[in-house]
């Protein structure tokens, strides 16, 4: 156990908890699922009735990386350098993935507490998220991602882990938390699932309904082994969707090639491993484009029925605390209904054909927030104001919540 009393993160000092403290954060939860499934979390509604709930804003691109690593590190993207999954390098001409832990420009606030001695885990559905996530973690703190448990994940949950793309995948995660603090684990643990259901499923159909009851009674075994618990997420997520329910997507490298914008390239920062579920289709992209050609392009977009925003790159760095030099020269962002797409070869629509769910505007940028303790005066008016970010989740669990 460590004797030191508070860790200092990224400018945020956080007080070392004296009881267990879980942050879990729910991928792609939409305020409007747990709403729709409240008849079925009952859980959920103790820990919020013993503590606090409200709605959090998130990092816009309301991305999983971007959000995740806000959360993290207790930090914007203009600290922590993670924008999206894809940047456009113009020195080599290449699209790099930003899925390794060496873009990360700062610290951890989970690595900041196991270097001053604090047990710490981390489990995810999603392995892209665990190097992120356990990075400058010594060996022996716990780590663990549901997509490649193996028999760490069977040893300590009971059965083998679900496919990634199984509900169960989820479920699982917060059970490996569970079973870690009912077996007197770590001080400090960290849960991020994965939204393959919000993706999927509406709020109010039986499949999303089920799978939140599923997760409510390992919110509940959480709650009952004695941890502080708050729960937030890293998006929301909407329909994008025509009438006919094919996906509603305007193609911008498309159009800024029919508009006469030579040599534009547009990079959609949603594009990892996963695209079965949304085909690499967000609501926000980035555009890199010469600069006789800049003027023009943003005009271009602009018209372009579902674009709702077209900003230059300082004034969407400004705005949204994003790294200007891992964002392009524009930056778009579609409205609710809307994703925005390269070019119709570019995209495998095949699983989405037939309907789209997906995030990454300022529609999916407001999230839930329980917590199951009460909340100290400036925590708690931050809360019923909807001043607090996702990436508060820690101070929250630290600083924010009464003694016992």
């Amino acid at each position: 156990m460590t004797g030191a009393v508070r860790v200092t993160v990224n400018g945020r000092s956080y007080e070392v908890p004296r009881q267990p403290v879980v942050g879990v954060c729910i991928d792609g939860c939409d305020p409007a699922y747990l709403e729709a499934a409240a008849g079925v979390m009952p859980e959920l509604a103790r820990l919020a009735s013993d503590g606090a709930r409200g709605t959090a804003r998130t990092v816009v691109p309301s991305f999983t990386n971007p959000n995740n690593a806000s959360i993290a590190t207790g930090a914007p993207p203009a600290v922590h350098g993670i924008p999206g999954n894809y940047y456009y390098d113009r020195d080599s001409g290449e699209e790099v993935m930003m899925n390794d832990p060496r873009w990360l420009r700062c610290p951890t606030v989970l690595a900041g507490f196991a270097g001053a001695g604090v047990e710490v885990a981390v489990v995810t559905a999603k392995d892209k998220l665990l190097a992120f996530l356990s990075e400058g973690l010594p060996g022996r703190c716990f780590r663990l991602s549901v997509e490649k448990a193996g028999d760490d994940g069977a040893g300590l949950v009971g059965r083998p882990a679900p496919g990634i793309y199984d509900p169960e995948a989820s479920v699982y995660c917060l059970e490996a938390g569970a079973c870690l603090l009912e077996r007197g684990g770590p001080l400090v643990t960290y849960l991020s699932t994965t939204d393959y259901v919000q993706h999927r499923f509406a709020p109010e159909e039986p499949e999303a309904i089920a799978f939140h009851a599923r997760l409510d009674a390992v919110l509940g075994r959480l709650h009952r082994a004695g941890a502080v618990v708050a729960v937030t997420a890293d998006h929301g997520m909407n329909a994008k969707t025509r009438r006919d329910g094919s996906p509603k997507v305007e193609y911008l490298e498309s159009l800024l090639k029919e508009e006469g914008v030579a040599g534009a390239q547009v990079i959609l920062p949603i594009t990892d491993p996963y695209v079965v579920h949304h085909g690499a289709l967000g609501s926000y992209a980035t555009v890199y484009v010469e600069p006789e050609g800049l003027e023009r392009a943003a005009r271009v977009l602009g018209e372009v029925p579902g674009v709702e925003a077209v900003h230059p790159r300082e004034e969407a760095a400004g705005l949204y605390e994003l790294p200007p030099d891992r964002i392009g020269d524009l930056v778009v962002l579609a409205d609710r209904g809307t994703v925005l797409g390269r070019t119709p070869e570019w995209h495998d629509l095949s699983h989405v054909s037939e309907g789209l769910r997906s995030h990454g505007g300022l529609h999916e940028a407001a999230v839930p927030f329980v917590v199951n303790r009460p909340l100290r005066g400036e925590t708690a008016e931050a809360l019923e104001r909807g001043e607090l970010r996702n990436y508060d989740l820690f101070d929250v669990l630290c600083n924010g919540v009464r003694g016992p």
